[in-house]
Order: C-alpha cells, then structure tokens, then sequence
C-alpha cells in the first residue's frame, strides 16, 4: 500500500495545543453487584509519548476509518473513489456502515471485497442494527443468519452493532435481557469465527432507572459472557458519558474513567473509535465533535496506554471517525496524519 508523507504543515498548530483530556484521574469505574472496580489510569504510567524519532504510538498495520464518516463520497462516488484516497492517506483496515453506494450502482459483496484488497484496505468489522419492529428489517434481531452470511462473505474478524441495549428499557432487567440476547448473537458469531461487539454512545454510562447507584454499563459487562460480546469503545461519546454521568441523579460524585474500563479487561475492546472533541462545558455533551487532533481527548495516553499492556500492542483495532465532518476527506487524510506522527520518547 502507498504512503504519503505526513509533514502536514496543519500539524504544526494542532500538535502545539494539545492539551490533556481533564478525566478524574485515579477514580475507578462504578462497580456492579459488589465487583471490585478496575484500576485506575493513574497507577500504569506508559511509556511517555511525543512527536519525534521514536517508534511510533500507532501499531503498525492498525489504523483504520469507519466508512459511516465518508457516507457523502461513498454515496456519490461509489466505493472504488474513496478506497483509492484512504490507501493514500494511509489507512490499513475499514469498518463498514452499510454495504450499498448510492448513484455509483450496485455493488456485489465479493466485489466490494475483492475492491477493498485491491487497495491494501482489510475489512475488519460492520455496524449494523440491533432489532426493528420490521420483521423484514436488517438486524441482528430479525435475520441473524443473513447479516452473519454477508459478514462471512466479506471475511470480517468483527460483526456488531452501534445500537445501545436499549429494546426493553432503562432497568437494570431490561438490559439483563438484552444482554441474554447479545449472548446468542456472540455464540452465533463465534461458531462463525467472529467476534460480535457493541458500539457504546454516552447513554451507556447513565444510571439504571430502577437503581440509581448502578451504571447500565456496568450491567452490560457483568451479564454477558466476555467470550462471546465484545465492544468496541467510542472513546469521544465514552468522555462524553464521564462529562455527564459522573454525578448519580441524587448529585451524589460518581467519577469513573473510560480508560479504566480498558485496563480491566483488555481483552474485551478488540475495536476503537478514534474520535476527538473540543472541550466545551455549554455544550451537553461536554465537547464539540472535531477532526482527530485538533481537540482535547489525549490520544498520546489513551493509546500507549493499551498497548504498553503485556500483550496488547497489536491486539487492537483503532478506527478514526467524525459524524459530521465538514470535509470528509479533509477529515480522513488530516486525522491519519496527525496518530501517524506520534511517537514515544526514546
């Protein structure tokens, strides 16, 4: 695959105001059912990291896009375009948000493979819907078989949903259930050779309607099977559940950090969302949503710090992503740019 130089001259400006994520350090995550919490950030100091001649904070072979970013290209140029500027920009894997491209016509799933090979591009996972009152709709709920069949087809590793466990409700035996039913769809990917995982937002880390002092995203991890359910952490909307949910209903303190949750079970978060924010207390969600770099979320951190854990260098997929972005090819080239100029300090 083709590199590009990544002297930037737009680094210059985003590397100089770098400014560390303002995440309780040492506060360990809400603990469910009487579990001890995971241990704090704050105790595993990774290998200092900077821009310079050191190895590089990025794994090799690690960085991958979530197409859902590039939604405008793929559906007016059609795959082939986009895949072409994400090999030059660098980029090693891909993760879906739908298989179609809009005006550049259909698209068959062994093409679509055989197109992202072509450019060095590995497809490493895809997003798609938990469950729909449509009971022709494309979900895991509804037709389980046919998403993992188009998942196989592609050679995906991953197979998830962005959807929260929301179907039953806020209380802690709603996600109890939902939780069940992300065990089965676990054990039906696996007898696949694939991974199922859930993609968080901030709503998450919110308390259960029934049980204010128990996070729902605490119910998550303790009621499914870590072989079979695995996520894939937003790091942006995860900062953004600490900036709203680290106080319980009653304002009693309820500090946690997302990092925490990573350090306590590596093993669990295969996949990421390298997504950045500008730090704004107006704003609901605490930050505004910018391209990777030129916002407040420490990625020097939050990177080395998984993969200075024992084995953990390459078992991670890190994945940048904006929702909106002015320009999304901008945001691509720009957002590779800045994780491939970081380095550790020698």
């Amino acid at each position: 695959m083709s590199r590009i130089s990544h002297n930037d001259p737009e680094l210059v400006h985003r590397l100089t105001r770098r400014g560390m994520l303002g995440v309780a350090a040492g506060a360990t995550a809400a603990a469910l059912l009487g579990a001890s919490g995971p241990a704090s950030a704050a105790t595993t100091s990774p290998v200092a990291a900077t821009t310079g001649r050191g190895r590089p904070v990025l794994p090799p072979g690690r960085l991958g896009i979530q197409l859902y970013s590039l939604r405008d290209k793929v559906g007016t140029l059609g795959f082939a375009p986009v895949f072409a500027e994400l090999e030059k920009y660098g980029y090693d894997e891909i993760e879906f948000a739908g298989y179609t491209q809009g005006s550049a016509g259909p698209i068959t799933l062994a093409a679509l493979k055989r197109l992202a090979r072509d450019h060095g591009l590995t497809p490493i996972g895809s997003h798609v819907g938990y469950y729909s009152d449509d009971p022709g709709a494309y979900t895991f709920a509804q037709n389980l078989d046919r998403v993992l069949d188009d998942a196989q087809a592609l050679g995906l590793k991953h197979i998830g949903t962005a959807s929260g466990p929301f179907r039953y409700g806020s209380t802690v035996d709603a996600w109890k259930r939902a939780a069940d039913e992300f065990n089965a769809y676990g054990a039906a990917a696996r007898a696949r050779g694939m991974k199922f995982y859930q993609h968080n937002h901030s709503d998450e880390f919110a308390f259960a309607a029934d049980n204010p002092k128990v996070r729902l995203y605490d119910v998550l991890l303790a009621e499914t099977d870590p072989d079979l359910v695995h996520l894939e952490m937003d790091i942006y909307w995860a900062y953004a559940g600490q900036f709203r949910f680290s106080k319980r209903p009653d304002g009693t303190p309820a500090p946690f950090d997302p990092l925490d949750y990573v350090l306590a079970q590596p093993h669990r978060y295969p996949l990421f969302h390298v997504k950045d924010g500008v730090s704004d207390p107006t704003n609901e969600f605490g930050y505004r949503m910018t391209d990777v770099g030129d916002g407040d979320i420490d990625y020097q951190r939050f990177i080395s710090t998984v993969t200075h854990l024992r084995g953990q260098r390459q078992a991670h997929h890190w994945q940048t992503e904006h929702d909106n972005p002015t320009d999304s090819f901008s945001f691509a080239r720009r957002s590779s740019a800045y994780l491939h100029s970081l380095r550790e300090k020698c």
